[in-house]
Order: structure tokens, then C-alpha cells, then sequence
């Protein structure tokens, strides 16, 4: 790890200025559960980091009011994850945060850097002698010819396979959040589901924030499909490690029949992943095993494999029509 040096901000103001006038080698740090990690690495090499953990606008969080439920980006994964309401109303949101990483992961993580974790790709992350276009763009992609089994089949690019790796905002995208954040231009809210961007040509790209620009919260609107929701996360064991496929789903039904659906995709994708062909495709339907399986297929639909990876389609549309049905038995 290179040098560095520490600032603690007073102000969600000042932690802006800090970052915008000390240029790329400025980062704001949160909870640094990832950014200590990637420093280690050498994947980030930082020459200032300013500490925003002090700031009240974005430690709280509240479940409490008629219309969103509104979490401060500096929130622990794990005061959040245990929320009551949460818990009872929205399962979905609890159980992507209680699924990901330890438990003392999760007592020091915050939510919004959760949201920004980077991927867990192998050749990303060893770097040289790997090529890979996130570390050092037009380098090249060693995955596409390498060992892929971990690696995107939705999303891709010529460029760049690497998988989103998080839990939480799949589940954000399942129930539309929106995240509002703050920069030297002053504020503006962001879809959760425009906030991620798939590599394209420039997989060094990985969001639409700006460098400079800080979460301050994240909101989701009340809605009642968030009692038959679930947050179904398939992986090589069951507790630390990440997704191989994953499926954030809800529902509003009346009877047997489903009048609105919610289905996005985790650990398949270079993104959280909005399954909306899939969602379409059971409204009006019974939802019986058949139609949960066929809705399975049609979230992997276009779905490209690689050389070890292909398995994970057949997984990933299993991994939606279970959780549709563990969805089913919460209405």
C-alpha cells in the first residue's frame, strides 16, 4: 500500500471541496471496507483520503414515513438489515444486506459504498501480468480467454466481462430507489437503475457519478409489493461469498394471479440487472411452478456464456422462478 494522507471532514461542504480541488488522488472514505481492500491491491493508490463519517446527513436512516424509506449513504449494513419494518415489510431489502459479506463486514460497511464496490473479477484485482481494461483501459480483457466461471453472461462486452458483485443494490433496482447525491455543482438524484453503466467501450467507467460528487442517501417509494418479496442469493457456500446468481423479486397479486411483478438480477451481470421482459410476462398469469420457471427464462434471455460460464444461465433462471415461488408463499 503506497503512502497516503487523512482528513476528517466537518461538513458535507467542505468534504466536496476537499475532493474536488485535490483531484483523481482525493477519495472520500466511509466505511473503507472495500477501498482498504482495493488499496492493498493496488487497484487504488489514493494520495488523500477525507473521512465523511462524521457527517449527521448521512448516518440515519427512516423506514418510518408514508411515501419513501429513506437511507443515509453512511448507514452500517447492519443496523439497516435488522430494521423491523424492513424486516416485516420489505424482506427483500433486509435479506440482500444479512446475505452479503460477515457480520463484521456488515457492522462497518456503509450503504453507499456498498453500492460502489467494485468487481471481484480475478484478473482485475491481480493485475500485471493480467490485462484488464478497468486497470489500465485499451490493455485488453484476459477473462474473455480466460477463466470465465465467475464472470458476466448478461451485460458484456468486447472489452470487459466483469460481474457487479453487491447484494443491496439489486435489490434497490427490484423497487426503483433512487439515489441522491451532492457535488460541486450542487445536487441531483440518480435512478438506482442508472447508476451502474455496463463497460461498453470504456469499462473503466463504472458509474454515472462524477469523482468528485458524494452520496448523501438513497430512497425507495413505499409500496405494498414489498411484503412478498424476497432477496434469493445462490453461491459456492453459505455465508461470505458472493453471488453466482442472485434475484431480488416482489409481487402484488390477487388470488392466484399476478397483477405486478418485480425481478432484477444479481451475480449475472456487469450491473444490477432489471429483469422487465421477465416482469411483463407474468402479469395477468397464474403463478404456478411452470410460470415462474418460464418467467426464469425469459430474465436470461439473451443471455451470452463464455468458455466456463454457461451453467450459471441455466442457474440463474432457477435461481427466479425459486424465488418467485418463496415470494409467493409472503402475499
Amino acid at each position: 500500500m503506497r503512502p497516503f494522507s487523512y482528513a476528517r471532514a466537518d461538513g458535507q461542504a467542505a468534504a466536496i471541496r476537499a475532493v474536488s480541488a485535490g483531484g483523481a488522488g482525493t477519495r472520500f472514505l466511509a466505511g473503507g471496507t472495500t477501498l482498504y481492500d482495493l488499496m492493498k491491491l493496488g487497484v487504488e493508490a489514493p494520495e488523500r483520503l477525507v473521512d465523511i463519517n462524521a457527517l449527521p446527513a448521512i448516518r440515519g436512516f427512516d423506514t418510518t414515513g408514508p411515501r419513501e424509506l429513506v437511507f443515509g449513504a453512511g448507514a452500517r449494513m447492519s443496523d439497516v438489515a435488522a430494521d423491523p419494518r424492513l424486516v416485516a415489510e420489505y424482506p427483500a431489502l433486509s435479506e440482500s444486506l444479512w446475505k452479503a459479506a460477515s457480520q463484521q463486514l456488515r457492522n462497518m460497511a456503509s450503504l453507499g459504498g456498498n453500492l460502489l464496490q467494485r468487481t471481484r473479477c480475478a484478473y482485475f484485482r491481480g493485475g500485471e501480468p493480467f490485462a484488464c481494461n478497468k486497470r489500465v483501459p485499451g490493455s485488453g480483457c484476459a477473462a474473455r480467454e480466460g477463466i470465465d466461471r465467475g464472470h458476466a453472461v448478461l451485460g458484456g462486452s468486447e472489452a470487459c466481462i466483469a460481474t457487479y458483485p453487491g447484494d443491496w443494490a439489486v435489490a434497490l433496482a427490484a423497487f426503483d430507489g433512487v439515489v441522491d447525491v451532492a457535488g460541486p455543482n450542487g445536487s441531483r438524484s440518480i435512478p438506482l437503475d442508472a447508476l451502474h453503466r455496463e463497460p461498453g467501450t470504456t469499462p473503466e467507467v463504472e458509474t454515472s457519478l462524477g469523482r468528485d460528487e458524494m452520496i448523501l442517501r438513497i430512497r425507495v417509494p413505499v409500496t405494498p409489493l414489498g411484503r412478498a418479496s424476497t432477496y434469493h442469493k445462490i453461491r459456492d457456500r453459505e455465508s461470505y461469498a458472493f453471488a453466482l446468481a442472485s434475484a431480488a423479486v416482489a409481487l402484488r397479486m390477487e388470488g392466484e394471479v399476478v397483477r405486478e411483478a418485480r425481478i432484477a438480477l444479481g451475480g449475472l451481470a456487469t450491473r444490477p440487472w432489471r429483469a422487465r421482459e421477465a416482469e411483463r410476462g407474468l402479469v395477468g398469469q397464474r403463478l404456478t411452478a411452470e410460470a415462474a420457471r418460464a418467467a426464469g427464462d425469459a430474465a436470461l434471455r439473451g443471455a451470452r456464456p463464455g468458455h466456463h460460464n454457461a451453467f450459471r444461465i441455466e442457474l440463474g433462471a432457477r435461481t427466479v422462478a425459486d424465488a418467485l415461488l418463496i415470494a409467493r408463499q409472503r402475499v
